[in-house]
C-alpha cells in the first residue's frame, strides 16, 4: 500500500457514522475539520479527492433527541432530512477554511443500476473534480427504501470507488484496522497489515456488528475492498482519530489494513465492460474513425459514424464496427440510438444545435471504450 497510496492522484475516503458525531454526540467539527485541513492538502499535491461521509441519520438524532437508531424507515427518512442539512454545512464551513470548495451528492442505488444515471452521475463527479472541487457523498436516506438502499457507506464509497476510477478508497473507521480476531475477545488476535481482497480468510476474520450508531461492521468494509478491487482500487482500513492519517498514508506510510487489487485500473474497467455487459446496439464508423479508435486509442466522434444499428439508450453498451461488419471496439454510448442518428455524420460543434443540449462531445469516450 505504500506505493498504491503514495502514486494514487485520485483517492476516495469514507468516514463512518461513529468518527463524524463523535459516537453519537453529534457533528464533530473538530475531527471534520482536521480530515479537510488533510483533503485540502493533499489537493495542493494535484491529487482528487471524494469524501463519501456517513453521519445524516446520526445527527439527526442528536437534533431531534433521540438516543437510539431508529428502526421504522419513515424516522430514519425524517432523521436524515434534519441530519443532511447539518452535514452539509459543516463540510462546506470546515473545507472553505482552506479556500476549497465542495458540492454535495446525494446517491441511490438505482442512480448507479441505471446505466443512464450511471453515466449522469459519473459525468459530474468527473466535472467536479476537474473543477477542483471536493464532492461530499452520502445515500439519500430521504428516498430510499429497505429494498435499494446501499445497506451502509462502505458499500457506497466502493461503489463510488469504482464509478470515478480511483486509485484508491480509503476507508476512516474507529478501529485500528482488520485483526486475524476480535481482539475485545481474544488476546492472540493480530493485526492483518497486507493481504489481497476478495481472501474468503478475510471475510471469516471480519466480526460483522459495527457500531450502535452505524450500519456497517468490519465485514462491510471488508466486502467494499473486495468490490473496489474490481476496478482496480487497492483499500486502506484505518483509525480516523490517527493524528495526519490521510497525509501519512499519502506519503506512504504503513497504517492499518492494506488491502491491494491485483489488477491495474484500467485493465479492470476493460474487463469488466468487455466480460460482463450486453451489448444494446452498434454504430458501423468509416476508415478514419477506426483509426482513431483502434490504432490511436481516441475517443468515437459522432463525425466519423456512418450507420447506427439497434435501439439503445445512452449508458447502454455498443458495438464498434467497420463497414466489412467487423467488430473493432464497445463502449458505453453518450447518446440513444435515435439521438446518434441525427448526429451521426456531424462534429461536434453541432450536437447542442442538433439535439438541443449537449452531454459530450464524444458519442463514445476513450475511457468507455474496450478494443475487441
Amino acid at each position: 500500500m505504500t506505493d498504491a497510496l503514495r502514486q494514487a492522484r485520485r483517492i476516495v475516503v469514507k468516514v463512518g457514522s461513529s468518527l463524524v458525531t463523535n459516537e453519537g454526540r453529534g457533528l464533530d467539527a473538530d475531527a471534520i475539520g482536521q480530515w479537510c485541513r488533510q483533503m485540502a492538502a493533499l489537493s495542493t499535491q494535484g491529487r482528487e479527492l471524494v469524501m463519501v461521509s456517513s453521519g445524516a441519520v446520526a445527527e439527526g438524532m442528536s437534533r431531534l433527541g433521540w438516543t437510539s437508531r431508529p428502526r421504522e424507515l419513515h424516522e430514519l427518512q425524517a432523521a436524515a432530512a434534519v441530519g443532511q442539512m447539518g452535514l452539509a454545512q459543516m463540510y462546506e464551513s470546515q473545507l472553505r477554511q482552506f479556500q476549497v470548495r465542495s458540492a454535495q451528492v446525494l446517491l441511490t442505488h438505482a442512480d448507479l443500476a441505471d446505466r443512464e444515471r450511471y453515466l449522469n452521475a459519473r459525468s459530474t463527479l468527473l466535472t467536479l473534480l476537474g473543477l477542483g472541487v471536493i464532492p461530499v457523498i452520502n445515500e439519500n436516506d430521504t428516498v430510499v427504501n429497505d429494498e435499494i438502499r446501499f445497506g451502509d457507506n462502505d458499500t457506497l464509497g466502493a461503489l463510488v470507488a469504482n464509478l470515478v476510477e480511483a486509485d484508491a478508497l480509503v476507508i476512516l473507521t474507529d478501529q485500528v484496522g482488520l485483526f486475524t480476531a476480535d481482539p475485545r475477545k481474544d488476546p492472540t488476535a493480530r493485526l492483518v497489515e497486507r493481504a489481497v481482497p476478495g481472501d474468503p480468510q478475510l471475510e471469516r476474520m471480519a466480526s460483522g456488528a459495527g457500531s450502535t450508531i452505524g450500519r456497517g461492521g468490519m465485514l462491510t468494509k471488508v466486502l467494499a475492498a473486495k468490490r473496489a478491487a474490481r476496478s482496480g482500487a487497492s483499500t486502506v482500513i484505518a483509525c480516523g482519530r490517527e493524528q495526519d492519517v490521510l497525509l501519512r498514508l499519502a506519503s506512504g506510510e504503513a497504517i492499518g489494513t492494506a488491502l491491494i487489487a491485483g489488477t491495474g485500473k484500467l485493465a479492470a474497467r476493460k474487463q469488466w465492460m468487455a466480460d460482463h455487459l450486453q451489448m444494446r446496439g452498434a454504430v458501423v464508423v468509416d476508415d478514419g474513425a477506426v483509426t482513431k479508435v483502434h490504432n490511436e486509442g481516441k475517443s468515437l466522434l459522432p463525425i466519423g459514424v456512418i450507420q447506427v444499428q439497434g435501439d439503445f439508450r445512452r449508458g447502454d453498451v455498443i458495438a464498434v464496427r467497420t463497414l466489412a461488419g467487423q467488430e473493432v471496439a464497445r463502449g458505453l454510448a453518450n447518446y440513444s440510438s435515435s439521438e446518434a442518428r441525427l448526429i451521426a455524420r456531424k462534429p461536434s460543434s453541432q450536437i447542442e444545435a442538433l439535439l438541443g443540449y449537449m452531454n459530450e462531445p464524444e458519442l463514445i469516450h476513450r475511457t468507455n471504450l474496450v478494443l475487441s
